[in-house]
């Protein structure tokens, strides 16, 4: 049988997610608590601490927690872990909730009850602070920036008991895999050392050709795909993984490639989100996780090679014990006719490449032109295109 890296902190999985009479009971509870509205990115991360990829929390954040993530990495318990995980509120309604108390936790969009939580704390936060520790700017053009100062101005900490996925089985099937499912499926593969390809877009021809280096020194590979939310722009997560798919199945050798997604909404937080998606890609059974040009990142606000930096400065020996892939720059090189690291192709020179960019293939299926054989598979760029038709772009 593989051996597959234990969870974070070295135990076991720890979903919070009732099932069977508990939730039956428990979301019958919830309808009799105060109730709590929270938004997409509260939901995103309640329904990774429900279904275990958040392991070991048992529920949102302490202020000292919170302080120890933002300051230094570290939960009050001297857990690792990179990005407060935090339930916001504004505070009329945080003061009508007392200490001790019991919540519903309602999805904003439809009134679903999605869990029901103990008040631990009520504290306030300094946002700005939290800003430049997690995005390294207060900026507000930041998307990240954006999304945390537009939070309530308190935070609650607290355990939870969730009561449902948010709805995301019922709309992805069995692409919406839960960390269980995925170290199932290693096992039932026989891999042992699976790399993750961390994706909020679709795979361009650079994306491939790292996967299947990941390949060439692993058992196989975990493409997994953002389904939360993404910024204005960014291409909605059923084209993307329909892209995906069609990618998988032509150009990848059978039984190599899983793919899956997961229900956090993007950050855009760089080198410590990056931490963030090794951390929890451990929960989900990989060994490694690809790391390359610009992870995570947004406009100009991080280095492109901050987010592998980041390992070796602020990772404590055995914080992790998922490794990385460290990616170079990739391009298309005209000499010899594909993808190459520009690290391991001598005797090039500028002239020689058509640089691959996500950007620049966004940029030109927005103006209808599709991408080149270079920078896109044509069975890629066709569903690419479909999409940008159907929405007049």
């Amino acid at each position: 049988m593989p051996n597959l890296l234990r969870p974070h902190g070295g135990g076991k999985l720890k979903p919070l997610l009732l099932e069977g009479e508990a939730l039956a009971a428990e979301r019958a509870r919830a309808g009799s608590l105060p109730q709590l509205r929270i938004g997409s990115r509260e939901k995103g991360d309640l329904i990774m601490l429900g279904i275990g990829g958040f392991t070991p929390l048992d529920g949102f954040m302490t202020r000292a927690d919170w302080e120890g993530v933002c300051e230094g990495y570290r939960m009050a318990s001297g857990m690792f872990w990179p990005i407060p995980i935090t339930l916001s509120a504004e505070k009329p309604q945080v003061d009508s909730i007392k200490v001790g108390a019991e919540i519903a936790l309602i999805d904003a969009e439809n009134g679903e009850a999605l869990a029901t939580m103990k008040i631990a704390e009520k504290y306030s936060i300094d946002k700005a602070r939290e800003c430049k520790a997690v995005f390294r700017t207060d900026d507000a053009k930041h998307p990240g920036v954006a999304m945390v100062m537009g939070q309530g101005e308190m935070n609650l900490a607290g355990p939870v008991k969730v009561l449902s996925d948010g709805g995301f089985k019922a709309k992805y099937g069995a692409l919406f895999m839960t960390p269980a499912e995925t170290r199932a499926e290693f096992t039932r593969l026989g891999w042992s050392r699976v790399a993750a390809f961390q994706t909020r877009n679709p795979m361009h021809r650079s994306h491939e050709y790292l996967a299947k280096i990941a390949i060439e020194v692993c058992d196989g590979v975990l493409v997994h795909s953002l389904l939360g939310n993404l910024k204005p722009g960014d291409i909605p997560a059923d084209v993307r993984t329909e892209a995906i798919s069609i990618l998988v199945e032509k150009y990848f050798r059978p039984g190599t490639v899983i793919q899956a997604g997961y229900p956090l909404d993007m950050r855009y937080a760089g080198p410590r989100e990056a931490l963030l998606h090794a951390l929890f890609r451990q929960n989900y059974g990989c060994s490694h996780l690809i790391v390359g040009r610009d992870h995570a990142g947004v406009g100009s606000y991080y280095g492109p090679f901050d987010a592998q930096a980041i390992f070796d400065t602020q990772v404590p020996k055995g914080a992790l014990e998922i490794e990385i892939f460290r990616a170079d720059n990739t391009a298309w090189s005209k000499k010899l006719g594909r993808v190459v690291m520009k690290r391991e192709a001598p005797g090039h020179t500028d002239e020689d490449y058509i640089d691959l960019s996500g950007t620049k293939v966004r940029e030109m299926l927005g103006k209808g032109i599709p991408p080149p054989p270079e920078f896109s598979r044509p069975e890629v760029a066709k569903v690419l295109m479909d999409y940008y038709r159907s929405i007049g772009g």
